[in-house]
């Protein structure tokens, strides 16, 4: 839903060959899979069923083919959001997705990522602080702190980043990010 022709541009940008598809076989032959998104949790569950994709995202996760899920793409692969009322995600990373409360939505614009440990593939070539460009209202909050890779600071620090095994998620919008951006595509492109 929503970003995928920045996405793919910026992809190409990088060098990275891209296929925009909405056809499980399609993602079931990727050597890599890539999860945008803007919008809320219900309507894309809600659209990720009608085009059957649901299985070939669990069945790409689960061959340990690279996946990178960004903003909706990052929320969508966890267990449920309070978006709309409660619904379900995807199910692959434990955790919930909540509101910021008390904050002004959405938070967009430039804000900081400060990278962790766990972090190192994808924030390659960057250095911890790097204004990323974010739009959201919902963030995630991991089961398991330990897939921490990114947190940013709105009022609260929030995970703006996981990674977990073959997966990597990022709430802010990498192919809106300029340079700092673009590297963790070419990152992720390069796994």
């Amino acid at each position: 839903m929503g970003n995928l022709r920045s996405v793919q541009k910026a992809f190409e940008a990088v060098g990275s060959k891209v296929m925009v598809t909405c056809k499980a076989d399609d993602i079931l032959k990727a050597d890599k899979v890539v999860l945008p998104g803007v919008g809320a949790m219900g309507p894309a569950m809600q659209k990720l069923q009608e085009l059957d994709l649901t299985g070939a995202i669990h069945k790409t996760v689960q061959d340990g083919r690279p996946f990178l899920g960004i903003c909706l793409g990052l929320q969508l692969l966890f267990d449920s959001s309070s978006e709309g009322g409660q619904c379900e995600g995807l199910k692959i990373l434990q955790g919930t997705v909540e509101r910021f409360s008390d904050l002004k939505v959405p938070h967009m614009g430039w804000n900081q990522v400060q990278f962790q440990s766990g972090g190192k593939k994808l924030f390659e070539g960057l250095l911890s602080g790097e204004n990323m460009y974010f739009c959201h209202s919902y963030f995630v909050k991991p089961k398991n702190p330990s897939i921490t890779a990114g947190f940013t600071n709105y009022g609260i620090d929030f995970v703006s980043a996981v990674i977990h095994d073959n997966i990597w998620g990022v709430q802010f919008h990498p192919e809106k990010s300029q340079k700092a951006g673009l590297q963790i595509l070419k990152n992720f492109g390069e796994l």
